[in-house]
């Protein structure tokens, strides 16, 4: 078997449980203290599961994602924390009323 031709493997078994929690909180601390808007969130295990979910997509080339999911369930924030834990800005469009096509260009020539 050639090893060259084996695909690259984007993440690794976890095995301490508690060294993910530490490690995930310790990443949300950080976050925390260089964002701007800090998150006051709680991660738990179902969330903690979900940003790994949402760091693989984002570590695969080309990967993307669409989250589907009631208000206020922590789409947006594990979205942001799992960019930053790799190393990646994010941009949110910010909605209103008089936001139109143009407005929607504009927003796409920031980007």
């Amino acid at each position: 078997m050639n090893p060259a031709a084996d695909p690259v493997r984007y993440y690794e078994e976890i095995i301490d449980l508690k060294k993910l929690f530490d490690n995930m909180n310790e990443a949300l601390d950080e976050y925390n203290m260089l964002e701007e808007k800090p998150m006051p969130i709680v991660l738990f295990g179902f969330a903690i599961e979900h940003c790994l979910v949402i760091s693989r997509i984002l570590k695969q080339p080309g990967g993307n994602a669409l989250l589907v999911g009631v208000g206020g369930s922590g789409r947006q924030s594990l979205t942001r924390l799992a960019s930053k834990i790799a190393g990646m800005k994010t941009f949110s469009i910010e909605l209103s009323k008089a936001y139109d096509t143009e407005a929607w260009r504009e927003d796409i020539k920031k980007f």
